[in-house]
């Protein structure tokens, strides 16, 4: 659990827009007994003003030290992503969370599907039937820093329906263009940071594949309308309900 807090803290401080974007940094150096605590780096990262988001990037040494907490994140994720709480797969105290964690949380979780009236269940569901497919890949684009994006995957259960190789932040693109041009709106830096993890992910997946973008804000619309990709708006449980029906019935 110390080296998921201390890798989310140090992240959070130095974000990325992708997990992987510092793995060529990493020398492969085993972790099993690295201290992230005393090695320097966050005292480096405070004193030197290396993590702002203007992409000054630090010296050799200071980059394989954050490799190296996007490393154990990204093990962590792997680890826990069917398990964060210990309910399904390993024992029950060697959850994440730990027991008294565990029970707290899945309280919270039953309180928060009641008062949604189950938002998280019926998109599960959804996802889950994606992710079923074999040729089809659920990818999730957020203007959520990346840590805690994935560590909010995890707590929600959705850690087996998106593999942490699918997932984008937004969030660091935005405020590049912030501190380039500050005149430009919020609106219009949240919309290009959406944007600009699509193009990514084109990149990566290629033009030939059929996208599908899923989501409620004018960022996604416009991005899709962008890169000529269909758009499913959803604003209320219906369009859940009907998303997941045109799923079964193999419409999308």
């Amino acid at each position: 659990m110390e080296g998921w807090t201390t890798s989310i803290n140090d992240g959070r401080e130095c974000d990325q827009v992708h997990i992987d974007d510092v793995s060529s940094d990493d020398n492969g150096q085993d972790l099993s007994t690295y201290n992230f605590g005393t090695d320097g780096f966050p005292a480096a990262a405070t004193s030197a003003n290396l993590c702002l988001a203007t992409g000054v990037r630090g010296g050799v040494d200071w980059m394989r030290k954050l490799a190296f907490r996007y490393r154990r994140v990204k093990e962590i994720y792997n680890t826990y992503k069917n398990n964060v709480g210990g309910k399904h797969v390993l024992i029950y105290s060697t959850g994440l969370l730990g027991p008294a964690k565990r029970e707290a949380w899945l309280q919270l979780r039953a309180e928060i599907e009641a008062l949604t009236d189950s938002w998280l269940t019926l998109a599960l569901k959804a996802l889950t039937l994606i992710h079923s497919r074999t040729n089809c890949v659920n990818i999730l684009v957020t203007t959520t820093q990346l840590i805690p994006a994935l560590a909010k995957v995890l707590l929600y259960g959705l850690g087996v329906v998106f593999p942490i190789e699918n997932i984008y932040s937004a969030t660091k693109i935005g405020e590049l263009f912030s501190s380039c041009c500050d005149t430009f709106k919020a609106v219009f830096l949240k919309r290009r940071g959406k944007e600009s993890c699509f193009e990514r992910i084109i990149q990566r997946f290629g033009r030939k594949v059929v996208y599908v973008v899923i989501g409620d804000g004018v960022e996604e619309e416009q991005g899709a309308k962008k890169h000529a990709m269909p758009f499913w708006r959803i604003s209320s449980h219906s369009d859940l309900m009907a998303l997941h029906h045109a799923l079964e019935l193999e419409y999308l």
